[in-house]
């Protein structure tokens, strides 16, 4: 199920009435297809059998496509990252390069673009360029290129726009074709620590810095109808919508103040929170205590209103037809999908509720089990001290042809462990999550301090302790469901990915709570991390660990990989051969280690995989060589035949 017929949308758009979105397909090797939706309903694949829409700037990628009237654009990763563009209308689907062929001398994807838009009436096209030089160094700025694919063979046609700052992202064009706004920042900030906000005079030139600097994450801009900016900004401690008017460029109005989120951290490119339905009403995502809800505001300061939608995790929200949104979203029951909301018939005009129509665009794909195989989250809060605490979303063991029989005990745990760290659980029916929980797991997802979702303060609250705080908050959790007599102490299991192998390694060396974990393409040397890491992340630990080198002793202190010897469990690894986030010497040194020191492991390597696997079947493999491992590491006997996993002691 987890790969079959498995299709997660990502991004969605809508131009002219007709919809379109991105696929990512793991039976078809992970790549991702474009799809567009015509008003009567009818749907067609736009793009070839080998062809990807998808990029590697900053190695998480978002943002390979876009669309106006009559003409899509897309990097497709198939072919090292080259733009091209096509007509969405043509079902032959020809094409024209938009940039030009990579340099046979040059390494592979060595020219790289993302958060493309489109400028019809000026014929050209906007992005984030990244070149990786062959000195080492990786270079960011925004560039213009001409639709005609000039630019394919005449590379002096590349017009840079802007150029000085370490990064870019969130490109947003006026309906003129005037001004162009995007967000910057510099190392050693991340996007969620400081940005700054620009538009940017096409016409006449100039820039004007609307808002961000040091302590404010300014992100998200988009025109409104009526030429005004708004963006989402955490200067009051929650990222919240406002709006620049150029006319007075000393004011910003807040629309929506809340308690909440609307907004988040920039990972990826291509992230929408915020639609206007019209001049006057704003809709957007607000994530509140671990729960996204659908919320339209008027705009003019005061609470925003929620909607009474099934919607769980929101992961975009964008203008649709006759007055909807359009949304990728989830509930507990349903994968993430893309779906249409009629947000102006649910308004309410006598203070009644704000009930919406919701309406899937996709075809529901067809599980073959009923919802009573689906374990519901339970939201936990865990109080660490009198004056902290920390956030999980608890799956009890749910399997509908299963009797539960007390002779059998309480059942294992599993932690969580999510990558980031400044990242969140997602609450939101997942197939992974529930493939432990119909095979008896209870399932505990950990919004550990430094997780999105609870305001500036929580987020900042990791600073200088990433491997102490969140390792805390895990081992809490896990304790707290243990005392409370909900799962067996005797197998307390942990496992998190990228930054959650981290945390998860570190909970196995500083703590006693766990009696098993696995980290998959997981951080054991933070030395070598810092030294070796991409550049979107090359000085992420300044703020979670200290400066580097000068804090060398902390980050030594911290790095799992030196304390090893506090080990007394089994250990299981993940990892991808092609990995740039977390190179694959992370764990060769940790499976040295521990096969050096005598302790029971586990441990496989997908090749062809780079951060996150994206191929059927890897994602397969790696799963069950998951339940093998904790099946072994806890004594459970497995009704399914699983190829062992290579290791030592289990």
């Amino acid at each position: 199920m987890l790969t079959v017929g498995a299709a997660g949308p990502g991004e969605v758009r809508c131009r002219g009435g007709v919809v379109y979105w991105s696929e990512r397909r793991p039976a078809e090797g992970g790549r991702v297809q474009l799809v567009r939706r015509a008003p009567d309903g009818s749907t067609r694949e736009l793009l070839g059998p080998e062809a990807s829409a998808r990029t590697r700037v900053h190695e998480y990628g978002g943002a390979a496509w876009a669309v106006a009237d009559d003409v899509v654009v897309y990097v497709d990763d198939a072919r090292d990252g080259r733009v091209f563009a096509l007509d969405p209308t043509d079902a032959g689907v020809a094409e024209r390069a938009l940039t030009p062929a990579a340099d046979a001398a040059a390494q592979p994807y060595a020219v790289r673009y993302a958060d493309l838009c489109i400028d019809r009436a000026g014929a050209r096209i906007f992005a984030v360029r990244e070149r990786h030089q062959a000195d080492g160094d990786v270079v960011d700025d925004v560039v213009e290129l001409p639709l005609d694919g000039s630019a394919a063979t005449t590379p002096e046609a590349v017009r840079v726009v802007a150029a000085g700052a370490d990064f870019y992202a969130q490109l947003a064009l006026d309906a003129g074709g005037t001004r162009l706004a995007f967000i910057r920042w510099m190392l050693p900030d991340m996007p969620w620590d400081a940005t700054e906000l620009v538009v940017v005079d096409l016409v006449g030139g100039g820039e004007s810095i609307v808002a961000g600097g040091p302590g404010e994450s300014a992100v998200e801009p988009l025109f409104a109808p009526d030429g005004t900016l708004t963006f989402c900004s955490d200067r009051t401690g929650w990222w919240n919508p406002y709006r620049w008017d150029a006319a007075s460029p000393h004011d910003l109005d807040a629309l929506a103040p809340t308690e909440g989120e609307i907004g988040g951290p920039l990972w990826v490119f291509g992230n929408r929170s915020v639609a206007w339905l019209d001049d006057e009403t704003l809709v957007a995502a607000l994530s509140h205590d671990g729960i996204d809800h659908l919320v339209v505001a008027a705009g003019d300061g005061s609470h925003p209103v929620q909607l009474d939608v099934p919607f769980t995790h929101i992961s975009q929200v964008v203008e649709g037809p006759d007055d909807s949104v359009l949304l990728v979203a989830g509930t507990p029951q349903d994968e993430s999908d893309v779906w249409q909301v009629d947000v102006a018939a649910a308004l309410p005009t006598d203070g009644g509720p704000a009930t919406a129509t919701v309406h899937r665009l996709r075809p529901a794909r067809d599980l073959g089990i009923g919802p009573e195989w689906f374990s519901r989250p339970e939201p936990l809060t865990v109080r660490i001290d009198e004056e902290t605490v920390t956030h999980a979303v608890i799956y009890p063991p749910t399997n509908p042809d299963i009797t539960p029989d007390a002779a059998a005990g309480l059942p294992p745990l599993l932690v969580l462990s999510h990558g980031g760290p400044t990242s969140a659980a997602r609450v939101q029916l997942s197939l992974t999550v529930q493939y432990w929980t119909s095979r008896g797991f209870c399932v505990a997802d950990v919004n550990y301090r430094g997780s999105t979702g609870y305001g500036r303060p929580y987020r900042e609250a990791l600073n200088g302790a990433w491997g102490i705080a969140d390792v805390a908050d895990c081992a809490a959790v896990a304790a707290h469901l243990a005392d409370a007599g909900v799962v067996d102490p005797a197998r307390l299991g942990i496992r998190g990915g990228s930054a959650g192998g981290f945390t998860t390694l570190a909970a196995l060396c500083f703590t006693d709570t766990f009696t098993a974990g696995l980290s998959a393409y997981g951080i054991a040397d933070l030395t070598i991390l810092a030294r070796d890491t991409h550049k979107f992340e090359s000085r992420y630990l300044d703020r979670l660990v200290g400066p580097w080198p000068e804090d060398q002793a902390t980050y030594v202190a911290r790095s799992p990989i030196h304390h090893l010897d506090r080990l007394s469990c089994p250990v299981g690894i993940l990892q991808g051969g092609e990995d740039a986030v977390v190179p694959p010497a992370q764990a060769e040194a940790i499976v040295a280690a521990l096969r050096a020191n005598g302790l029971a492991y586990a441990a496989l390597t997908f090749p062809d995989e780079g951060h996150g696997f994206r191929r059927a079947e890897n994602i397969i493999r790696a799963l069950e060589a998951e339940l093998w491992f904790f099946a072994r590491a806890f004594d459970l006997d497995l009704d399914e035949p699983i190829e062992p996993v290579p290791g030592e002691g289990l």
